[in-house]
């Protein structure tokens, strides 16, 4: 794996809900994603239901599935990579003053759980949507693709 000056890879950290994948893998191949990384256990795997909720996006993209996340992600850093983590911590850097200019991983976790611990310590940096209303959460779906397309935004 080398980095190039516009590959933008993602990375689903456990996402369960097929709805979610299908839509993430929607908005990575409309967002020139060049591969999305998803974990072998503990989550949804490429189904007619995902396939279905990316309105057939999973045809047109690199889909590959990982053991180990952690190892993964530091062999996309020693590639060239920056690793962009997801989480609505309050230490997190708000997203849009975050460069999301590729080559760039944007990792998005799990609903509810969100990052698991290691792939979240693999992270350059974690990056937070900032919340103005009374929810304190976006859907992991919408905030994943609104992360893409900041990367489409600071290309």
């Amino acid at each position: 794996m080398l980095a190039s000056n516009s590959a933008t890879l993602l990375v689903l950290d456990g996402l369960v809900d097929p709805q979610n994948v299908g839509t993430l893998m929607r908005s990575a191949e409309v967002t020139g994603v060049s591969a999305v990384v998803i974990p072998t256990d503990r989550a949804a795997a490429i189904t007619p239901s995902v396939v279905n909720a990316s309105a057939g996006a999973v045809e047109h993209l690199m889909i590959r599935q990982e053991v180990n996340l952690t190892r993964w992600l530091q062999r996309a850093k020693d590639a060239g990579f920056w690793v962009v983590g997801l989480a609505g911590e309050e230490d997190a850097e708000p997203l849009f003053d975050v460069s999301m200019h590729p080559p760039v991983v944007v990792v998005v976790g799990s609903e509810g759980a969100g990052l698991r611990r290691l792939v979240r310590e693999s992270c350059d940096i974690i990056a937070a949507i900032p919340m103005v209303g009374r929810i304190e959460s976006l859907n992991a779906a919408v905030a994943g693709s609104i992360a893409l397309y900041e990367v489409v935004r600071d290309r």
